[in-house]
């Protein structure tokens, strides 16, 4: 049976465009293996009548709702292959099946490639951060660090400054211009040359940033925005067109939702770049509709 549309992701964005197809009445398959963006935070925060609550559970109660309708599959397995073309696409996953549908709806979000730094990592969702808007609050103010990665990080510094005393640690980017400094020294924000060579544990429950011999500097939490990467392997296998934004590549899409390719559209992170979960939920409910509405009008 050719189902109306696949979704392949299951967080947030995916989800949401779920619902409007479910009920609209489509059928539709869920295809996700389990592992959203943010599962390193132990809470979510930011998003409308759900602050605090941990990213899993709302997911969960999303995939509970989701399968009271009777049009909605779900299939726990990686997306491998997709084939084929605006009606006829043909879907391959990792546990050796083969889905057949009219539609495809990309929301599989992004990969965070972090600096390559000792002990970042591992704190990486506890007190190495990238979203001020989501666990700025919890910091409660204090020291606080930014690493840089690209010259947006002067922007993003001045922005972090709101949610506590920032220290900018350049680690071998360029120093910004002459208007960056200005707007950075109105903020109070202070530059810490040099490479960081390491994140370790320090008093008091601290980050001590060691950017080389002397004394390192001491941060209740380090902002880093790191490189994002799709995590899915059918925007390169089928050619689709990207989109180059400062933390890296996201697809391009009309004003609709869709890709490149005819009847394949995008949701969530990958299409909006920098977001949080109440934007790619937002992102998901308006593509789910144009997808609703481009199998009823071919124009779309």
């Amino acid at each position: 049976m050719t189902e109306d549309a696949i979704i392949i992701g299951g967080g947030f964005a995916g989800l949401s465009a779920a619902m409007q197809l479910a009920r609209a009445r489509r059928r539709i398959t869920i295809v996700d293996t389990g592992e959203p963006r943010n599962r390193f935070a132990a809470h979510s925060h930011g998003f409308l009548a759900q602050d605090g609550r941990p990213g899993g559970e709302i997911l969960a109660d999303a995939r509970r709702q989701l399968a009271a309708y009777e049009t909605v599959t779900f299939r726990d397995a990686p997306a491998e292959r997709l084939e084929g073309e605006r009606d006829a696409f043909s879907l391959v996953t990792g546990d050796g099946g083969r889905i057949a549908a009219r539609r495809v709806l990309l929301a599989t979000g992004f990969e965070d490639q972090l600096p390559d730094i000792p002990g970042l990592a591992e704190r990486w969702g506890t007190t190495v951060l990238h979203c001020p808007y989501c666990h700025g609050y919890e910091v409660g103010g204090g020291p606080v660090g930014v690493l840089a990665r690209t010259s947006e990080a002067a922007r993003f510094a001045a922005v972090v400054a709101d949610w506590g005393n920032v220290t900018l640690f350049t680690n071998g980017v360029p120093e910004p211009d002459d208007q960056a400094l200005a707007v950075l020294a109105e903020r109070d924000v202070k530059l810490r040359p040099g490479r960081v060579t390491g994140i370790a544990d320090g008093p008091g429950g601290l980050l001590s940033v060691e950017t080389g011999p002397g004394i390192p500097t001491l941060v209740k939490a380090l902002f880093v925005m790191p490189e994002a990467r799709v995590r899915s392997a059918i925007p390169a296998e089928r050619g689709l067109k990207l989109k180059e934004t400062p933390i890296g590549n996201i697809l391009h899409t009309d004003d609709m939702g869709q890709t490149s390719l005819p009847g394949l559209y995008a949701a969530g992170d990958i299409a909006l770049g920098a977001a949080n979960i109440s934007l790619a939920s937002a992102n998901g409910v308006k593509t789910g509709v144009f997808l609703h509405h481009s199998l009823i009008w071919p124009a779309h």
